[in-house]
């Protein structure tokens, strides 16, 4: 049974992923395991009271574990999952695609998507740039194509560096041919490069995490310093498109609170921060409906959208009360 088709009352006794474990404190001095488990279409949380330290064991985060318990929906409390058992997942018991989560849109497909964008590049020195990096045979691509795009907040699975930066990068095409005074070139450019610092920042094994290189000096020094390498290898490349493109890299989280060392200063850093904003926010949307108890239509608070977020439709919420509403009623 997949998570998302859980109901109250139901009855579990498959393998789920670790995707979190962590102790926590009790009032009486004890510990016990806070677990989030899930499989390709969201998680839920459990919690583990009794022989801690053994379940520690079984439950590593990245790791499956075979998982005997019942689904249920408490008032207080929320979706959660009783636990009544926990064994070793045995291989060949579980299909491990069925657990990990990953982007709705298969591999292949971005990738031919990608090269789609990219053909959309004239500028010969900026062709010789991105070729440097995403040339069919190249390391960079090899790796820019399986990387996670974060660690928690939006597209922290495999590939969604791959998904992130697409749909960045596409909708910057289409926007840079409806506002004046964008280079369009520049623009994608910088799109499809502005996160290439987290190929060093996290890793690719589950549970992802940050590098110690990620953690030192953050994705976005990691990200100039490999574009600025390439260029300075570049013979002629012009010096106006090495700055406008490393200032997008520099520039795309948008405040000096957020990360980046400088604010966006061109048209094309500024269309790249707004467009990468947004596809991290509708990301953590996605991430927050993947997570939601069934009949739910209200995440808990998420700090990536500074509230709760709403799925529900027009018709599951009550009609407002109208001009003639308060007549009648007077």
């Amino acid at each position: 049974m997949l998570v998302r088709d859980l109901q109250h009352g139901s009855e579990l006794d498959q393998v789920l992923l670790v995707r979190e474990a962590a102790r926590r404190p009790r009032n009486d001095g004890s510990e016990y395991l806070k677990l989030v488990l899930g499989d390709r279409t969201g998680g839920l949380q459990a919690m583990v009271w009794e022989d801690v330290p053994q379940a520690l064991e079984l439950c590593r985060a990245g790791s499956p574990v075979h998982v005997v318990g019942r689904f249920e929906v408490h008032q207080r409390w929320g979706a959660q999952l009783a636990i009544l058992a926990l064994r070793p997942a045995v291989d060949g018991t579980f299909d491990p695609n069925d657990l990990q989560d990953g982007p709705p849109r298969e591999v292949d497909q971005m990738e031919a998507e990608f090269r789609e964008v990219l053909g959309t590049i004239q500028d010969a020195n900026l062709l010789r740039l991105l070729d440097t990096f995403f040339g069919e045979g190249s390391e960079t691509w090899a790796l820019y194509r399986i990387a996670p795009a974060a660690k928690k907040y939006h597209q922290a699975y495999l590939h969604g560096l791959l998904e992130h930066c697409l749909t960045v990068a596409q909708a910057v095409h289409a926007i840079s041919q409806v506002f004046p005074g964008i280079d369009h070139d520049i623009a994608v450019t910088g799109a499809l490069l502005h996160d290439i610092g987290k190929l060093e920042a996290y890793t690719c094994d589950a549970p992802i995490d940050m590098t110690d290189d990620g953690r030192l000096q953050g994705e976005i020094p990691l990200g100039y310093y490999r574009v600025r390498r390439i260029i300075e290898d570049l013979p002629g490349f012009p010096p106006h498109l090495a700055q406008s493109v490393l200032h997008i890299i520099l520039s795309h989280h948008g405040t000096l609170e957020h990360g980046s060392p400088v604010v966006p200063c061109t048209r094309e850093a500024t269309l790249v921060h707004m467009i990468d904003n947004l596809g991290g926010r509708l990301g953590s949307f996605d991430r927050l409906e993947r997570s939601l108890a069934p009949g739910t239509v209200w995440s808990s608070f998420d700090r990536a959208i500074g509230g709760g977020a709403y799925f529900g439709t027009s018709g599951a919420s009550a009609a407002p009360i109208t001009a003639h509403d308060r007549r009648s009623a007077a």
